[in-house]
């Protein structure tokens, strides 16, 4: 079939995994049971031997179109021809009402109605298990199917007859105005077809159970103000990106693919970083309201917490269920998107060095401190530990937030951060009369401040830097207004602002830094801007008072989601999605934005 744009797809989820399809009808990127299990269908990395699963009109030429099911994540793709209309609704069903974890069946559930008139339609399900690296058997029981390797089984509930063509299977059938049938494709470990038999009906209840659960949900959310369409999608991306088993939340469901097409950078993102934590918990708190959700991502980490290193420091990221070792490989035997390589699973960068996490993770219990409930004393030992090794290593260089490969450096973000871990906890320790040892923490805490102030600021381009030393400007100093380090009208980071919008800014779109000098980062080749960079902007121009530019810059921002609000990590230079999809980040960043934006021009209408 040929690759498709990035942005050509749609997700759907259980909250223990999610599919990835595209306008075309197939199904192109699914590992189950998990987020970060083996994948079933991969097209999406290699469009010959990684697996797919497609419904779609028999007449190739027939327009296409996807929309979700208001407020819920179940997604209708429309196919349009002169002789009919049909409609094909693909869900992961959620059967309670609480997080999902009591998924009963992990499937995908495919229901293809016509709506007008006839069509022809044909069903292409061709799996390959394992990253296609596990050869499997193809098993049949009337037009059921299973597909049966030594690592797992899959099965699909088919209402048409069907034929074995190589590993997969094929069918072809009709429908007329008003007429239905449904496609069941489930994880089935037991490898017990008979379980696959299910009545027609039983689809019918799981969209309507499904549907209801969404928007139960949704309905909790506190946010009002403009943009809510937008925010709300991204809301319902964030939940289908969380495993409801432990709270946590990945990055991105995909791995590899590139922020440069044909390029090298390619990462697994099917982790959780303790950096997106003070970005989730302010997100779901103060944002959306979602204190119950807020919680459990709370009770995730703090479980990171009584998992200390030995001298008291974190890893930068864990597994979804908390592992620690996520060894990164390359799948070789992938071409890659669009010839983009290596395939990488496991993510190489969970050992190293990254000191901002420090000051994102203890920002995050302030927040929930503040806003949800009262940490506990045996967390607050935690911190404290944590807290005596930021104090003894925030002097060390590190890879920094861009998780460069080329080197350790001072970067100022890291110092920054280091700052702000001091900062709020010597905040929670006044507010609560927690026990600490607050001298230490406020001298560490000046030093560091008078540090960047000293070496993080290059006067002769007037601007914070990149890292000590440099004339390299970096997006991610668009955050110092924003975690309260300086004020945003300062001149010094007024000027910073001028020369990041001269030197990174195209258009609206924010690149993290100098493309020129991308060498630096230790790996070939350049990159997209950055999403969640440009929402950074937006957010320190609204602070600073600029709400017009702020929100011109937000509007042209919305102009790049994808037909469905969902946004990939990065956008290339003809506005083309770039890297994972979609990313947590960047939804994290959105409503971040907009609820700040909404609520400066409330107050600025207001006087």
């Amino acid at each position: 079939m040929g690759y498709q744009p990035i942005e050509n797809y749609g997700i759907i989820g259980d909250l223990h995994s999610v599919a990835l399809i595209g306008k075309n009808g197939s199904i192109d990127w699914y590992c189950t049971p998990r987020f970060d299990s083996p994948s079933i269908f991969a097209a999406l990395l290699d469009d010959e031997k990684g697996g797919y699963f497609r419904i779609a009109p028999a007449d190739t030429s027939a327009n296409t179109k996807q929309l979700y099911f208001p407020d819920t994540n179940v997604l209708i793709t429309r196919f349009l021809e002169p002789n009919g209309v049909a409609e094909l609704e693909d869900f992961m069903p959620i059967y309670d009402g609480g997080h999902g974890s009591a998924t009963m069946v992990h499937q995908i559930i495919r229901r293809v109605t016509a709506v007008r008139g006839t069509m022809k339609l044909r069903m292409w399900c061709h799996p390959a298990l394992d990253y296609a690296r596990a050869k499997h058997e193809v098993v049949f029981q009337g037009r059921n199917v299973c597909f049966t390797s030594d690592a797992m089984t899959v099965g699909l509930v088919s209402p048409i007859p069907l034929r074995q063509v190589g590993g997969g299977v094929e069918g072809e059938f009709s429908l007329r105005a008003g007429e239905s049938l449904t496609f069941y494709f489930r994880y089935t470990p037991d490898g017990d077809i008979e379980r696959l038999l299910v009545p027609e009906r039983r689809g019918r209840e799981a969209l309507r159970a499904t549907a209801d659960f969404w928007r139960r949900w949704l309905s909790r959310s506190k946010y009002t103000g403009r943009w809510q369409e937008m925010v709300h999608r991204s809301a319902l991306t964030l939940k289908l990106l969380t495993y409801a088993p432990t709270g946590a939340i990945v990055a991105a469901p995909t791995t590899s693919l590139p922020e440069e097409v044909g390029g090298v950078r390619n990462w697994d993102y099917r982790f959780t970083w303790i950096r997106d934590a003070s970005f989730t918990l302010y997100a779901l708190i103060n944002c959306l309201g979602f204190t119950e959700e807020a919680a459990q991502f709370m009770d995730w980490l703090a479980a990171r917490m009584r998992e200390l290193e030995p001298d008291g420091s974190l890893q930068i990221m864990y597994g979804i269920d908390g592992r620690h070792e996520l060894t990164e490989e390359t799948l070789d035997h992938l071409s890659g998107y669009r010839g983009s390589h290596p395939v990488r699973i496991g993510n190489g960068a969970y050992n190293q060095m990254q000191l901002d996490i420090y000051g994102e993770m203890i920002d995050s219990v302030y927040l929930y401190n503040k806003y949800g409930a009262p940490i506990s004393y045996d967390l607050w030992t935690y911190l404290r530990r944590v807290l005596d090794w930021v104090c003894k290593n925030w002097e060390q260089p590190d890879e920094g937030i861009w998780e460069v490969r080329g080197g350790r450096r001072h970067f100022v973000h890291s110092k920054m951060q280091c700052w702000v871990a001091l900062e709020r906890a010597i905040r929670m320790a006044n507010y609560r009369g927690l026990p600490a040892d607050t001298v230490r923490w406020q001298t560490a805490r000046d030093q560091i401040y008078e540090d960047i102030m000293a070496k993080g600021w290059n006067a002769d381009i007037g601007a914070f830097v990149q890292y000590y030393g440099s004339d390299v400007l970096d997006a991610s100093n668009l955050l110092l207004p924003l975690v309260k380090f300086m004020g945003p009208n300062d001149p010094r980071m007024v000027s910073t602002l001028e020369r990041t919008r001269e030197a990174l800014v195209s258009d609206s779109l924010v690149y993290r830094y100098d493309p020129v000098k991308a060498a630096s980062d230790g790996l070939p080749g350049s990159e997209g801007t950055f999403s969640i960079c440009t929402f950074w902007l937006v957010e320190c121009l609204t602070r600073s008072g600029r709400l017009d530019e702020a929100r011109l810059i937000f509007e042209k921002m919305l102009t790049y989601a994808n037909h469905l609000g969902l946004y990939a990590e990065e956008i290339g230079a003809s506005g083309e999605a770039l890297g994972n999809f979609p990313q947590a980040f960047t939804h994290l960043a959105l409503i971040s934005a907009a609820y700040n934006l909404d609520r400066a021009m409330r107050r600025g209408r207001s006087g």
